[in-house]
């Protein structure tokens, strides 16, 4: 078994570029996170923040003979090919999509259950065989970010902010390390996404979970993370504190319309 490094960011992205066909969404990006940090992503649509997460998780193949990504010590993809093993490795990355994953025709209960395949052998989760220990698991999940109570009900009779949690209680039963969330407020009402947002600072303050969040909304990028990481056309044009970032660094990034990018804070 690898052991992870210690010593070892939580994340390495070095000199990495995807392209698709003959546009390049991500250009030679160099990106290093610490463990337990709550970093954003932000940037306009396009400018490569879904397909840098989704590059991280191995989702996503980097251009031929691009870098390297290590998560934890442990290499993900290099040179443009897929680490062997990632299937155990992805085990410590959990991924919160914006259209949140979770099967429709089945309870939120089973939906965060599903966490736990990455932990046991692939006959047993086919038959839904889940053990008393990964059941109660789920349900402390579940009451943990608060959404309990609709533990029995399929998860297409939920709201947004409903499914969005249950989403992170899938990736706490799955004993994430990191948590990579790629807009998971973007089709959310302010109050529901104020609600997800602080239950993922409570997992990177509490646990010590590191969180990579891409947003479009500037002012729960400054408020919620520590860090912020600014992509335009697929480089990387501002990584510093998220209190440091000035009118002229959000011009850069959006243009004369960069007011656009916030969200009141005061509607949530």
């Amino acid at each position: 078994m690898v052991r992870i490094q210690a010593e070892a960011p939580a994340l390495m992205v070095q000199d990495t570029s995807v392209k698709f066909g003959d546009f390049t969404a991500l250009y030679n990006v160099d990106l290093q996170v610490k463990t337990g940090e709550m970093v954003a992503l932000i940037g306009a649509s396009g400018s490569g923040k879904s397909t840098l997460l989704r590059t991280i998780d191995g989702l996503q193949v980097a251009a031929k003979g691009s870098g390297r990504i290590e998560v934890f010590g442990r290499k993900v993809q290099r040179d443009g090919r897929l680490a062997k093993g990632l299937y155990y490795r992805r085990r410590d990355i959990g991924m919160i999509f914006q259209s949140f994953n979770l099967v429709g025709r089945l309870s939120l209960f089973s939906n965060v259950l599903i966490g736990a395949l990455g932990r046991i052998p692939s006959w047993r989760g086919t038959l839904g065989l889940f053990s008393k220990q990964d059941r109660e698991r789920a349900m402390q999940a579940l009451t943990r970010v608060g959404v309990d109570e609709f533990a029995g009900r399929r998860a297409s009779k939920l709201s947004g902010g409903q499914k969005q949690r249950g989403a992170i209680a899938r990736a706490l039963v799955q004993g994430a390390k990191m948590i990579l969330a790629d807009e998971p407020i973007a089709s959310l009402d302010p109050v529901s996404a104020r609600h997800v947002m602080e239950q993922l600072q409570e997992l990177n303050e509490r646990d010590g979970i590191t969180i990579v969040v891409s947003l479009h909304q500037v002012d729960f990028a400054i408020r919620y993370c520590q860090r912020v990481v600014a992509l335009k056309d697929g480089r990387i044009i501002y990584d510093g504190p998220a209190n440091k970032m000035t009118k002229d660094d959000m011009i850069a990034v959006y243009g004369d319309e960069y007011e656009d990018a916030f969200w009141s804070m005061e509607a949530a």
